[in-house]
């Protein structure tokens, strides 16, 4: 009997090697485990510790997961957010037959605060997780990419995917560290998609919305209703995830989506709206009197799931 499209589509990845950071829960577990179902041999990387055994790795649990339902995985518990820990998860990877295909990098963590409020630790802690976490695999990785392009004359047909937030996009209140963290995710994602394509490297973020230990108790209305598809089911992200790192992908890069539930939304990068001009420079008084043609406002939009950040961080 012939495949059906989702039999095809579970092991699209087979024969290749994909790294997920920050895989040890939530998020970056069930795309550590779809990867591992599509085929993909996962290096599963966190250096988090079981809450009810502190002696035990994250990581190694949900390798175990995927081996016991018949997957590929190993562990690494190297600390991404240096350059050595970078190098150490990029190279296990490799070692596995000679080339890395797939990085998915989702490590992060909240320290929320408002900027009143936030300490110099606090900020520095969420950009170091999750921009150094992000940049150190994705430099090795490129310079690996790069590489064997060069070898071999052929683009290498890999995928990068990273983990940003519409808190990125938009800016949520009581989360200034994260919401950076999360715009320049973005911004380093449109630049690697532009640098690698020449070495056949695709890279694109998603902004995901799924029930994790970073989100429960914090947003509300994130509980499942009987009867109706769970938004914020984490395995509603990983059909995406499986499909940016396939070969159906190969032409989409530089793009960032929100995705949740049954829902894979597009979004646009900031583009002009409105314009004004004269002839020479501005004065104060002709500003005046233009600026209302720009339109727009103080109020900026903030999401509905995360109002309650008001009330916790004040």
């Amino acid at each position: 009997m012939p495949d059906t499209p989702e039999k095809s589509q579970e092991r699209s990845l087979v024969g290749t090697v994909a790294i997920v950071t920050g895989a040890g829960q939530g998020i970056g577990a069930s795309e550590a485990r779809g990867l591992a179902r599509a085929g993909a041999h996962v290096v599963v990387n966190d250096v988090g510790r079981v809450a009810d055994d502190p002696t035990a790795y994250s990581a190694d649990r949900v390798v175990a997961e995927i081996l016991a339902e018949g997957g590929s995985a190993e562990a690494n518990h190297s600390d991404i957010t240096t350059p050595e820990g970078g190098q150490e998860l990029v190279d296990q990877a490799i070692a596995v037959n000679g080339a890395l295909d797939t990085l998915v990098c989702n490590a992060g963590i909240v320290r929320d605060r408002t900027i009143v409020k936030m300490t110099a630790q606090e900020w520095d802690a969420v950009i170091k997780v999750h921009l150094h976490g992000h940049f150190h695999p994705i430099h090795v990785a490129a310079q690996h990419w790069r590489e064997r392009a060069r070898a071999t004359g052929e683009p290498v047909r890999a995928s990068i995917v990273t983990t940003s937030s519409e808190a990125g996009l938009f800016g949520n209140f009581g989360q200034p560290n994260y919401s950076a963290a999360k715009a320049g995710i973005i911004a380093l994602t449109q630049v690697a998609a532009r640098e690698l394509a020449s070495s056949g490297v695709t890279a694109n973020s998603i902004c995901p919305r799924a029930r994790t230990p970073m989100t429960e108790g914090v947003v509300p209305g994130i509980e499942p209703v009987p009867g109706e598809v769970d938004d914020w089911d984490p395995e509603g992200i990983v059909p995406w995830i499986v499909f940016l790192a396939g070969p159906q992908a190969r032409e989409i890069s530089g793009e960032m989506f929100v995705v949740y539930g049954n829902t894979v939304r597009r979004m646009a990068p900031w583009a002009p709206v409105a314009e004004i001009k004269r002839d020479t420079h501005w004065d104060q008084e002709s500003l005046a009197k233009a600026v209302l043609e720009l339109g727009g406002g103080s109020s900026r939009m903030v999401l509905p799931e995360f109002l309650e950040l008001r009330d916790r961080v004040l």
